[in-house]
């Protein structure tokens, strides 16, 4: 029987035909990012090496397969088997992609499964070879093989795009969002994961663990399979650390900008992030005692709506800046009235809401339902 207080045009995102309890951003503006760049910035050279080199990259650390990648389709053996047998009779594998940072070291960001796969094999022995269809190595791991097939598997050759350290980063989104095109394409967010650096996933991923948080927007955000948890906190942090006039109308840019802002502690320090993270939890804490265990929703069986979440914890983060004391039954009510009878505030957070005049509706409606009492 449908459910008469959830909109009916509300639209949960999915994830292999499971639901995933956030709301679809629908027909977003962020298509286009709306940062033109020139065929000049693209910086890319091709190399090639040898498997054992990467394999050695990769126990050194001098490459970095994208750590915490935790919604990544973990091969089953006969995925992998193949590809190590593939390997073996020496058929060509697909290009890899590499972004190379200014130290020096570099990122998977196109291969990443084929490479762990590899490893797996040949450095850590996690697998014996199964299901094979030429070769006769069942069983098999690499410390079993011959001489000669070891050396076959070391010395095949790699492809590599290595991305310049010196290309701009919506470039280098832009590269990774047009080579993102084999198996499930990876959302936004999970690209900004591979391109970030430690210091911007380690911060995201210890505000989303938060139980603060998380009684904010529900269990199932533990560990989001697609990143919508860090995502959220990622939003909140943006527009604390930019605020709202220097939001252009593109909603992945911008937090772009705010990942590198964190990733750099010359412009964000350890202070900051220590502030900035205890602004999100009193944020947190304050949706809960407003709107209770499933806040961000436009209704009680709906999905988390993303807009609703960052214009609501910024404006509750400054509503605790100024220490006010809020009226939480009046919030409540007056916030289903909001959703319910006015229609520019519903599509704002609804369609196209990356665009400013959308992103800057809702804000003023939360500001003006929270702090102007």
């Amino acid at each position: 029987m449908t459910d008469p207080a959830r909109p009916q045009d509300v639209i949960e995102e999915h994830f292999l035909d499971k639901p995933l309890d956030v709301e679809a951003e629908l027909d977003d503006g962020d298509l286009d990012r709306g940062l033109p760049w020139q065929p000049d910035d693209i910086r890319v050279s091709s190399r090639n090496f040898s498997l054992r080199n990467v394999l050695d990259m990769i126990d050194e650390g001098e490459l970095e397969l994208a750590p915490d990648f935790q919604r990544n389709q973990v091969w089953k053996l006969p995925q992998k088997s193949g590809l190590v047998e593939s390997i073996l009779l020496q058929i060509p594998l697909p290009a890899f992609y590499f972004a190379q940072d200014k130290d020096g070291s570099m990122k998977v960001i196109d291969g990443l499964q084929r490479l762990s796969t590899a490893h797996d094999f040949a450095r850590t022995e996690k697998f014996a070879l199964a299901h094979l269809e030429y070769l006769d190595l069942a069983n098999k791991r690499f410390s079993d093989l011959s001489p000669a097939w070891r050396r076959r598997f070391n010395q095949t050759q790699l492809v590599v795009h290595v991305i310049d350290p010196q290309t701009p980063a919506q470039v280098r989104y832009d590269i990774f969002k047009r080579i993102n095109t084999g198996g499930t394409p990876l959302n936004a967010q999970e690209i900004r994961h591979c391109l970030t650096s430690d210091r911007c996933r380690n911060f995201l991923k210890r505000c989303a663990a938060r139980s603060e948080f998380l009684d904010a927007v529900g269990k199932t955000f533990r560990e989001h399979v697609r990143m919508a948890d860090r995502e959220l906190v990622l939003r909140f942090c943006a527009f604390r650390l930019m605020g709202l006039d220097q939001y252009q109308g593109a909603m992945d840019p911008f937090l772009d900008d705010a990942a590198a802002l964190i990733d750099n502690p010359k412009q964000v320090s350890t202070e900051d992030l220590a502030r900035l993270e205890n602004d999100f939890i009193r944020a947190m804490v304050l949706a809960v005692e407003i709107f209770g265990s499933r806040a961000f929703r436009k209704s009680p069986s709906s999905p988390l709506n993303r807009p609703m979440f960052e214009s609501l914890a910024v404006t509750l983060a400054e509503a605790v800046d100024r220490g006010d004391r809020l009226d939480a039954p009046r919030i409540s009510a007056e916030m289903k009235v909001l959703i319910s009878e006015d229609r520019e505030y519903y599509e704002a957070i609804s369609s196209s809401t990356g665009g400013k005049s959308k992103v800057v509706y809702r804000f003023s409606k939360a500001r003006a339902l929270v702090l102007d009492r």
